[in-house]
């Protein structure tokens, strides 16, 4: 296993080994990529935020989407990693691994932890995306095993059917 270093991922999307659409060169970091609120859900809040700053209020869970829309390859996966400046506000966030083969947008869970509301400006960097290569490409990628979420676009918590 090998993380991927800018250089890496920026071959990556020239030859169309990843795909990250929507890329913003202010994302790209020394071994990773920075992804942006799209879209934000207020657990409780019915009102999809899509424009401007969104108040999460305390002790308050939610959901972010991504602008970005990745693609993966076979031989790779990547970690996501909640950026140390909303730490550091008192969000809490446990994201998954995107496997191997997923393509689409992501949705994440996240949690104001603090007794006060916090700001999230949609367009604003939320997470960071560390791509690690696989020793081998794997047998049945995402799509073919479970699949559940592939090509999703917005806040998602419900399995796509597939068909």
């Amino acid at each position: 296993m090998a993380i991927l270093s800018d250089k890496d991922i920026l071959e990556g999307m020239e030859t169309g080994y990843l795909g990250i659409s929507d890329y913003h060169e202010r994302g790209l970091t020394p071994n990773g990529y920075d992804l942006r609120i799209k879209e934000i859900m207020v657990r409780g809040d019915l009102d999809l935020k899509t424009e401007g700053n969104v108040t999460i209020p305390p002790r308050t869970m939610f959901y972010v989407s991504t602008i970005e829309r990745v693609r993966m390859p076979k031989d790779v996966c990547a970690q996501l990693w909640l950026r140390t400046t909303w730490i550091r506000k008192g969000v809490i966030g446990s994201f998954g691994k995107i496997d191997a083969g997923f393509e689409g947008t992501l949705t994440l869970g996240a949690y104001n932890a603090t007794d006060d509301p916090i700001e999230l400006p949609i367009g604003e960097r939320f997470c960071q995306m560390v791509f690690e290569t696989l020793n081998s490409g794997t047998i049945k990628d995402y799509s073919e095993r479970s699949g559940h979420y592939q090509g999703q676009t917005g806040v998602t918590l419900e399995q796509i059917r597939k068909d």
